[in-house]
């Protein structure tokens, strides 16, 4: 175990201790009934848990947990089983009237109990309850409340729904005549194994941004900080019921997480000591910390998997991200993505008999899983030619420096010294291997290449995936941001203004740092516009550039952009950007690689917020009253809405040359001035997308 993972580790058991309770799995604790056992005394492997309602989280007594050949009984009163098994893969069922049949896989040890938890969703009008107020803050940090009268029918019991609640840290929350919570996943979508049992190149961490904004009745909003909320997540079922609350029995990360990193955690424990709901064994397993570096709430590292609790996949799975006053009492919540994908893949190239392990050459895997197969010709071939000895499970970036990885922030250490990153080795050594692919960014005028033929999507998740998705992507793909697979690796050098934060300029690319960022292919407005030397093509609007680089640079080093109109903040990325009214950027653009991507469950946040999907543009999210501020928005934007028709002459009169940057030299306007919804202002009704300039209404720009 190298410096790096022990800090992990540490760090891992610190939470632990801290968040108290037991386990997932773990012996019962003390006033809590054990596990009902329906194993009639069987010696062997078995697989336990418990069963929740997946709307109120109230254990569910009477639920049948089967599967084909096991023996079955009914849930206790706290929901739990324990059914005795065989070792192998198994596929249970749960079932009980009123509640949608789910099915999970499990895989059962030789010995020992697997834990495998479920939710079940109830059926269309099985369970509507009624409930009363929430009651004081207990000692374990929640507070619950209960049914009032009776049950409906097909619901047994009286649930009770519990929620966090904390006193406060420090000063105290502001009253409001409302609240909003932005809450974001960092990335747009995040990559896990499939399976740890070979190797290992991404653990689940799904990383989580929050802000809270208490809204005024005069004034500005107030952005929240820590000590004045508490913030945690739930899970919640999307559109379809699928609802994704635990991670015990979906994985075997669990399994190998000591061996990989480190570190010794109970299924449903993410590295950081972020939990899954269910599994969580206290309310501080599932509250965000305070990041004080950017200012705002931070969950690092929730161990999500792209399997919901009814066994079914789904990438873009909800969690309900609320706020809480510092007596418990909920402020507001908002229902956010996170995105998790395992189609990271090996064996298009790497199964046996593929082009990278062609018949004969060595003693290839055979391995029924293709995956599994070809990750282990993976490492068969590379202890034939670098002189290895590796052994499964292999953590790639225990040679292979990984800033994703490196969460102790400690930098290059052990066995890393004298390796290329893990970005270098995978980018830049398979960058040659691209034949009959598309690596390459999309020309003005072209057609995005179809995913499953796109270099990215190989190993990317990727062609069922597509973790690219949002505005940009009828147009571009990865490579007009990133460059192609050389470029990304670092095999040229970074021109000037390359590095986020110039420190890197003529060096190689640092991965997960020197990255595209918005304002160098946003460059320009309608009338100020940014000189590149070499400049890129330019989309049809005229406006944006459709590379983020300069034509013909093979290190595809990001143009910093003089007209700083949609700039990130200096030396930052996107992803760590702050805006207008100290909004995080992805607040409301949503989330790198995610643009208001109109994915159902990626558009949910935006339409609880302000009512249609897309950017967040109605100043009504966090004004109560239109401001009056002119061209003070973000990005220099006027208010929008009916308040604004009988304001916008003044300062079309006063500042039209203002007005143009996005209404158009023309005063025709251009996609800077298109409408974010339909709406009807002084009679006339608008179409979504409609380009508004002074001819819309008017003559041109005279108010006659």
């Amino acid at each position: 175990m190298n410096g790096r993972l022990v800090a992990v580790a540490v760090a891992v058991a610190l939470v632990s201790a801290a968040c108290g309770g037991s386990a997932p799995g773990s012996a019962a604790p003390s006033g809590q009934a054990p596990l009902a056992d329906t194993s009639e005394g069987h010696s062997g492997p078995s697989v336990s848990g418990r069963v929740r309602d997946a709307r109120t989280g109230a254990a569910l007594a009477g639920v049948i947990v089967t599967g084909q050949d096991l023996a079955s009984a009914p849930t206790g009163t706290d929901g739990s089983y324990v059914l005795a098994a065989s070792s192998g893969s198994h596929t249970l069922t749960a079932s009980r009237s009123g509640y949608a049949t789910a099915s999970q896989v499990v895989k059962v040890p030789e010995r020992g109990t697997v834990t495998l938890n479920w939710s079940l969703v109830p059926t269309a009008a099985a369970c509507s309850y009624t409930y009363g107020a929430w009651g004081a803050c207990q000692a374990d940090g929640t507070q619950t409340r209960a049914v009032t009268g009776t049950s409906p029918d097909g619901c047994s019991g009286t649930p009770v729904t519990t929620q966090p609640c904390a006193a406060p840290v420090g000063g105290s929350t502001p009253p409001a005549a409302a609240y909003r919570v932005f809450a974001n996943n960092d990335l747009g979508m995040h990559c896990v194994d499939s399976s740890f049992a070979v190797f290992s190149i991404l653990p689940p961490y799904n990383v989580v941004d929050a802000q809270v904004v208490a809204l005024q009745a005069s004034g500005k909003p107030l952005v929240l900080g820590a000590g004045q909320v508490r913030v945690s997540y739930a899970a919640v079922a999307d559109a379809t019921g699928s609802v994704n609350s635990t991670s015990a029995g979906k994985s075997d990360f669990w399994q190998y997480a000591g061996q990989l990193y480190g570190a010794a955690l109970a299924p449903g424990q993410g590295l950081q000591g972020m939990w899954m709901p269910y599994d969580a064994p206290s309310a501080a397993g599932t509250t965000l910390g305070w990041d004080a570096a950017l200012g705002l709430f931070k969950a690092p590292g929730i161990p999500i998997f792209p399997i919901d609790d009814a066994g079914a996949v789904n990438r873009y799975p909800l969690m309900r991200f609320s706020a809480f006053d510092a007596a418990g009492t909920p402020l507001a919540s908002t229902d956010v993505v996170l995105p998790v994908s395992d189609e990271t893949s090996c064996q298009n190239c790497h199964a046996t008999g593929k082009a990278a392990a062609p018949a004969g050459a060595l003693p290839w895997s055979t391995d029924a899983d293709l995956e599994a197969q070809a990750r282990r010709n993976v490492i068969t071939l590379h202890n034939a030619r670098n002189g290895t000895s590796l052994q499964a499970p292999v953590l790639c970036a225990g040679c292979h420096y990984s800033p994703a990885l490196d969460l102790a922030g400690t930098g290059v250490t052990g066995s890393q010294r004298g390796h290329r990153t893990m970005s270098s080795v995978m980018h830049a050594y398979h960058a040659g291997k691209m034949a009959g692919l598309a690596d390459a960014p999309v020309a003005a005028g072209g057609s995005v290449p179809a995913p499953a033929t796109q270099a990215c999507y190989q190993c990317h998740p990727g062609a069922s995936t597509q973790c690219l998705r949002g505005a940009m992507t009828t147009k571009v793909d990865c490579q007009n941001c990133h460059g192609n697979m050389a470029a990304v690796g670092g095999t040229s050098p970074l021109l000037a203004g390359g590095s986020i934060d110039g420190a890197n300029d003529g060096g190689a690319r640092r991965p997960w740092l020197d990255l595209p960022r918005c304002q160098s292919c946003h460059a320009n407005d309608a009338t100020v516009k940014t000189a590149v030397a070499a400049p890129p093509p330019l989309a049809a609007d005229g406006l944006r550039f459709l590379d983020a680089f300069q034509a013909g640079d093979p290190s595809a080093s990001p143009i910093l952009a003089t007209n700083r109109r949609f700039a990130e903040e200096p030396g930052k990325l996107y992803r760590k950007s702050k805006g207008h009214g100290g909004l995080a950027c992805e607040a409301c653009h949503g989330s790198t690689h995610a643009i208001w991507s109109g994915n159902a469950n990626d558009d949910v946040a935006a339409s609880q917020l302000q009512g249609h999907a897309g950017t967040i543009g109605e100043c009504s999210t966090c004004h109560l009253a239109p401001p009056t501020d002119g061209l003070g928005g973000p990005h220099g934007m006027h208010p929008v809405g009916a308040a604004w028709v009988s304001a916008h002459q003044g300062q079309a009169g006063s500042q039209l040359a203002a007005c143009r940057a996005c209404h158009g030299a023309d005063d025709r306007g251009t996609v800077l001035s298109r409408m974010f919804t339909t709406r009807t202002v002084a009679g006339r009704t608008l179409a979504a997308g409609t380009v508004v300039g002074c001819y819309t209404c008017h003559n041109g720009p005279n108010p006659g």
